[in-house]
């Protein structure tokens, strides 16, 4: 039996396509209302079209916002908080793997970073209040395990040293593992016992997902892809996640097929993640859960 979401608000981002798209079409059809961010308006309308004739009601909208830059974040947070009540369910879903050339976002800070971790961190901050007004709400930070072949140098968090999509795409996941750890003990920490927040390595998914790559990473991929999992099933620890009763107490963790993992890397330690955090506040202007 599927739990009952009809009264939750829920946040899904990079909805539009692979897993986002899965998880919201889900949690929808268990009667969520769903809020999809998206970048691309033509894409978030044909979205929200499909996702409300698979669950049957109308209830799903779309927020459009680029997450890498944080002017449209900052605006995005403030007309969720206009138009909602509260945040049930935040599912930090979007997440890219850039091509060999490093780019800037529209804040000069390099693409991946901007849009796999900071992003997600402000959009986190500036809806925190949104989330303590739920009775009990969950953050899902969508990792990987692709956090083992981070390489991360705080002192050159911009990469401006030096540039590998494969290691700032495997950097951002373990940013996001760290963050959500830290968040998840600054909750505790400020008394905050009915926001949780968990990380999740969805599987090594058959999406398009990475295309721009380029290189070795976009040949690993294509060889790859015959023994990925469908979309579908990539969705299922963020769904779980987000939904299910017995890990509604659970904080701080990494979920694999449902269960929770240990993070093996020599980075993954409470240190590095309070400068993690206290370098992404500096970055994206947030102060949160001080």
């Amino acid at each position: 039996m599927s739990p009952n979401l009809q009264q939750h608000i829920i946040l899904v981002t990079g909805a539009t396509s692979g897993l986002g798209k899965a998880t919201a079409t889900a949690l929808a059809k268990m009667g969520a209302h769903v809020v999809i961010l998206a970048r691309n308006a033509e894409k978030a309308d044909a979205t929200q079209r499909e996702i409300r004739a698979a669950a049957g009601h109308a209830r799903v909208d779309v927020l459009l916002a680029d997450l890498a830059d944080l002017g449209q974040v900052r605006r995005a947070a403030a007309e969720f908080s206009a138009r909602y009540p509260r945040l049930d369910v935040l599912v930090n879903n979007a997440g890219l793997l850039f091509g060999p050339q490093r780019q800037l976002s529209p804040d000069g800070y390099e693409l991946g970073v901007a849009t796999n971790h900071l992003g997600p961190f402000l959009l986190t901050a500036l809806l925190l209040e949104k989330l303590r007004a739920s009775p009990a709400a969950r953050v899902v930070n969508l990792a990987s395990a692709a956090y083992r072949v981070a390489q991360p140098n705080l002192a050159d968090f911009q990469s401006e040293k030096s540039y590998s999509a494969m290691r700032v795409y495997g950097n951002t996941k373990l940013y996001n593992i760290l963050f959500t750890q830290e968040l998840a003990r600054r909750l505790r920490a400020h008394g905050i016992a009915n926001v949780t927040a968990n990380a999740v390595h969805p599987g090594v998914v058959a999406t398009g997902f990475g295309a721009s790559a380029g290189g070795w990473a976009g040949v690993l991929l294509a060889l790859g892809r015959p023994f990925m999992v469908s979309v579908e099933k990539g969705a299922e620890t963020s769904i779980f996640l987000a939904s299910a009763p017995e890990v509604a107490a659970t904080s701080g963790g990494f979920f694999a097929k449902k269960k929770p993992e240990a993070v093996k890397h020599p980075f993954n330690t409470p240190e590095h993640a309070r400068q993690l955090w206290e370098l992404s506040e500096a970055l994206t202007g947030a102060r949160f859960l001080e």
